[in-house]
C-alpha cells in the first residue's frame, strides 16, 4: 500500500517534471496535466503546488493562480472526509444513547464504545480543528508525528469542557441529566467542526492569495 508521504513525493516531482517540459501556462492545466498522471483530487494537487511555490522549487505568477474556490467545493465528502466523519460519528451516538437501553446486550456494548468516542475525543477533535485547522503551533519533523499531537490534544480538551458544559447545565433548569448532556455535546462538536470547516476555507483562501 502506498503511503502518504510517498504519494506526496510522487505527486511533487510530477509537478515539477511537467512544468519543466509542458510549460503550463496556467495552474489549472498544470492540475489537469497532472490528473492525467496521477489520480488526485484539485484540492490535494493544489496544496501542492503552493506548498513547493512557498519551498521556492517553483514560482507562479498571481494571475496564473486559480479563483478562491467556492465553501461548497471543501463540505463535498471527498474534500471534508474528517467533517463528515465527525458529524457522522456525533449524529449516530446521539440516536444510539436515546434508543438503546443500558442492559440491551449486546448493544449496550456498541453504546458505550460510542459514548466514549463521543466525550472524550469528538468535542476536543472539533474545538482544536477549528483553533488550528491547518497546523499545530507545534514544530514536528513528520506528519505522523502532527496527527499524534492532535489525539493527545483532543482528548486533553475533552476532558476540559465536559466538566464545563456539566457546571453550566448544573445552573440551569435542566440540570445534569442525560438528554442535555448529549444535547449540548453534539451541539457544541456541530458548532466548532462548522467553525473549523469555515476557518480551513479561509486559510486556503489566504494561501492562494499570498503564494
Amino acid at each position: 500500500m502506498l503511503t502518504d508521504s510517498f504519494i506526496a513525493d510522487e505527486l511533487e516531482a510530477a509537478i515539477i517534471r511537467i512544468i519543466n517540459e509542458k510549460q503550463p501556462q496556467d495552474v489549472k492545466q498544470l492540475s489537469a496535466f497532472i490528473k492525467k498522471e496521477l489520480p488526485l483530487s484539485e484540492d490535494k494537487i493544489l496544496d501542492a503546488i503552493l506548498k513547493l511555490q512557498n519551498q521556492g522549487k517553483i514560482k507562479l505568477e498571481h494571475a496564473s493562480l486559480p479563483a478562491s474556490p467556492a465553501m461548497a467545493t471543501y463540505l463535498k465528502p471527498w474534500q471534508a472526509l474528517w467533517y463528515w466523519v465527525t458529524i457522522t460519528i456525533a449524529a449516530i451516538t446521539v440516536a444510539v444513547v436515546f434508543t438503546v437501553p443500558e442492559d440491551f446486550q449486546p448493544w449496550s456494548y456498541l453504546r458505550n464504545a460510542l459514548g466514549i468516542v463521543f466525550v472524550l475525543w469528538l468535542p476536543g477533535y472539533a474545538v482544536v480543528k477549528a483553533l488550528f485547522p491547518v497546523r499545530l503551533p507545534i514544530e514536528t519533523s513528520t506528519e505522523n508525528l502532527d496527527i499524534i499531537e492532535r489525539i493527545a490534544l483532543s482528548i486533553g480538551m475533552s476532558i476540559a469542557i465536559v466538566p464545563i458544559i456539566g457546571l453550566i447545565l448544573y445552573y440551569t433548569p435542566w440540570g445534569i441529566n442525560l438528554t442535555p448532556i448529549v444535547l449540548s455535546l453534539f451541539a457544541l462538536t456541530l458548532i466548532f467542526a462548522t467553525v473549523a470547516m469555515a476557518r480551513q476555507h479561509q486559510t486556503k483562501i489566504r494561501q492562494i492569495r499570498h503564494s
